[in-house]
């Protein structure tokens, strides 16, 4: 008998006729002998919806009663999804995270998990039922309701896989796997069958949308074994573990991109000990998070230097370092809002040499400019113009052989 953590998204839940659809997976994984734990999403666009309420009596709602209003929607599914499982003859019972005990900090919209009692699940399990729990939520110590932010209900499944020392938690989603690359910008791209906590973690950070970063770290710190899968379609979809030894592990496992970068120079900088920290502190307690950095040292004791930040940060960013560039007697400010960030991914290059060269000389073949370059031991990414996004993707998807199941 395996215990299975099993959660659906928005999307797998977005209506009766879904819902009904996901009460028959349950049952039939039930019915096999398994112990099901299910968390749940709000229905597609209910979350909106109730934001949308929230915002219409303030634009700045009241971070504890916008908590109490945008859980309710996961409230509604599990009690739907509870009452079609009963229905079909399947013992379920609905828990919110309040009732089960999920103990998150006290950061409204973006509380952190610190504890849960599983108690109260170990017992309906014992007698046969699915328990069914609300994602997303929590309750602080003060006993007020909290939500994870975005995405959320991943972190919700994942931590009580962890809790309960689940064989496998699985997110079932409107994509049936991790592929190589986005499918809609390659055509031949892969589903993998398997990817490292590490390479999804990288994967996710750089662009990737199939899980919530913070999930896969909580899955990697506790060992909890992943698996991404379609609500729509059958498959074994791609699991998300520890690398192992004994299997060779291809060179680049996925090529992730960003949409959302843009890139700011400050020129002519006197160079001096402090100066990185006179330019990105101001950055930095304006709560501008900065991706990647170039700094260039000129021969007249200046020295040129270039950050990325998010895109809709850009105009935050670009204020605050006008300021600086004054106050540091600069030359001038420089911005650029269309550029992208492509990555290629893979454990494979602890061992194998040459993946760097392999992917300038094909994104030179088709002339795309590369203007800063960020590297970690398992990661290289390059800032392009965006025009060149969708064939620089193909042509290191090409390059990489990526189509292939035994790139390697």
């Amino acid at each position: 008998m395996a215990l299975i953590v099993q959660k659906y998204g928005g999307t797998s839940v977005g209506d009766i006729k879904r819902i009904e659809n996901v009460a028959e997976m349950v049952q039939a994984a039930h019915d096999a002998g398994n112990q099901i734990v299910v968390v749940v999403s709000a229905m597609s666009g209910e979350t909106n919806r109730l934001i949308d309420l929230a915002k219409q009596i303030s634009e700045q709602p009241e971070p504890r009663e916008y908590d109490v209003l945008v859980s309710t929607g996961e409230q509604v599914t599990i009690a739907l999804l509870s009452m079609a499982l009963n229905r079909r003859g399947c013992p379920a019972r609905s828990y919110t995270g309040s009732q089960v005990h999920i103990l998150t900090d006290s950061a409204h919209t973006k509380a952190r998990i610190l504890d849960i009692d599983e108690s109260r699940i170990r017992e309906d399990l014992k007698k046969g039922r699915v328990v069914v729990v609300a994602g997303f939520q929590g309750r602080d110590e003060h006993g007020n309701i909290t939500t994870l932010g975005r995405g959320g209900s991943d972190t919700t499944a994942v931590a009580l896989a962890a809790a309960l020392k689940a064989d496998e938690c699985q997110i079932y989603t409107d994509v049936d796997g991790v592929y190589t690359t986005d499918p809609r910008v390659v055509s031949n791209a892969r589903r993998l069958d398997r990817i490292t906590f590490e390479e999804m973690l990288e994967m996710a950070s750089l662009g990737s949308k199939v899980l919530q970063i913070r999930s896969v770290e909580f899955a990697g710190k506790y060992n909890v074994p992943l698996r991404v899968l379609s609500s729509f379609e059958p498959g074994g979809g791609t699991l998300i573990t520890y690398e192992d030894e004994n299997m060779e592990q291809p060179v680049i496992s996925g090529i992730a991109f960003n949409r959302d970068e843009a890139k700011l120079t400050i020129l002519g900088v006197p160079d001096q000990p402090g100066v990185a920290f006179n330019i990105l502190g101001p950055i930095g307690q304006a709560n501008i998070e900065v991706d990647m950095i170039i700094q260039n040292v000129a021969q007249d004791a200046t020295t040129d230097f270039t950050f990325t930040v998010h895109r809709n940060d850009y105009e935050k960013a670009r204020t605050v370092l006008e300021k600086t560039a004054k106050e540091l007697g600069a030359r001038e400010v420089k911005g650029d809002k269309s550029i992208v960030k492509i990555s290629v991914v893979g454990v494979g290059m602890r061992s194998h040499a040459g993946v760097a060269s392999t992917m300038f000389e094909a994104l030179a073949r088709e002339n795309i400019n590369i203007q800063m370059i960020s590297t970690s031991e398992i990661k290289i990414s390059v800032v392009v113009d965006e025009k060149y996004l969708e064939l620089g993707v193909r042509t290191l998807h090409d390059a990489f052989k990526l189509e292939q199941a035994s790139a390697a």
